[in-house]
């Protein structure tokens, strides 16, 4: 009598073990696909970061093939694109991306960007238009300024360099440029002031450095700044010294400052050694 009601009783076990281990299936596909997920995660980190630019190119144009409708990996190849300097790419890559459903404004300034390395200045202007006067960041502000420069409409630029400047912790790079802006107006001591507070920020600058001795040679100064730098950096400035006295016309300078540069450097100066060695030639 017990025999009917012990067989649903083994069907409706049967079935609950089933369930289980259908979810247990279930749970356990879920957690490989997390796995990849994250596996994923880091490598495309990797590939913007530790790799070679033209091996994180490599990648990101194959996983884009696979997957092109993910923004994230079209951002990768846009970035990798960047970071190998190859600029006409890049420019392509940061067009297309900004087409994508999944594109942010931050997409369009870094297109921006790749324009201005490109030599593209009119329609980085164009880009930058489109983006929002709401979207106040260090990036955009600081291509708005190199935008205005290239258009010489120079209190429009500084208005701009003052904004990025107040929008980052880490502002050389960009008083470096204002500091550029100003040399080439002809503003030679306030470009002075400006590469002189860029090379406090960041004493590694070398470009800020140089830029500092052009300024201070424009105003006849040829007494190095006091400022950090090793030898070999001494002996490049006072060749970017020489040649500016030179070129204004105080060639007995010149020469004074080239011969210091190469009994400074540390090693044979060959470039300094050769222009010497013109002058004293001709």
């Amino acid at each position: 009598m017990r025999h009917p009601i012990l067989i649903p009783a083994m069907l409706a076990g049967g079935l609950i073990l089933s369930a289980c281990g259908q979810n247990g299936d279930e749970t356990v596909e879920r957690a490989f696909q997390d796995v990849n997920v994250i596996d994923e995660t880091n490598l495309n980190d990797v590939m913007l970061t530790v790799a070679d630019p033209n091996e994180g190119v490599a990648y990101f144009q194959r996983t884009a093939a696979q997957h092109p409708e993910r923004a994230d990996l079209q951002r990768g190849l846009a970035i990798s694109m960047t970071r190998a300097k190859r600029n006409t790419e890049a420019v392509a890559a940061w067009s297309k991306l900004t087409k994508m459903k999944d594109a942010t404004t931050e997409d369009r300034v870094d297109l921006a960007s790749a324009l201005i390395r490109n030599n593209e200045w009119d329609r980085a202007e164009e880009v930058l238009d489109s983006i929002p006067p709401t979207h106040e960041t260090f990036k955009r502000y600081r291509l708005e300024a190199m935008v205005a420069d290239s258009n010489k409409q120079w209190k429009r630029a500084d208005s701009f360099y003052e904004t990025a400047v107040g929008l980052t912790t880490r502002p050389a790079s960009v008083m470096n440029n204002w500091g550029y802006s100003k040399l080439t107006r002809g503003n030679y001591s306030e470009a002075e002031r400006l590469f002189t507070e860029a090379i406090r920020q960041d004493k590694s600058l070398f470009t800020a450095k140089n830029n500092l001795v052009l300024a201070r040679s424009a105003q006849n100064n040829y007494a190095l700044p006091v400022i950090p730098m090793s030898q070999a950096e001494r002996a490049q400035l006072l060749h970017t010294m020489a040649l500016s006295a030179i070129k204004q016309g105080d060639v007995s300078t010149g020469k004074t400052l080239l011969r210091e540069a190469i009994a400074t450097h540390p090693q044979h100066f060959e470039e300094a050694s050769r222009s010497l060695q013109a002058l004293e030639n001709a």
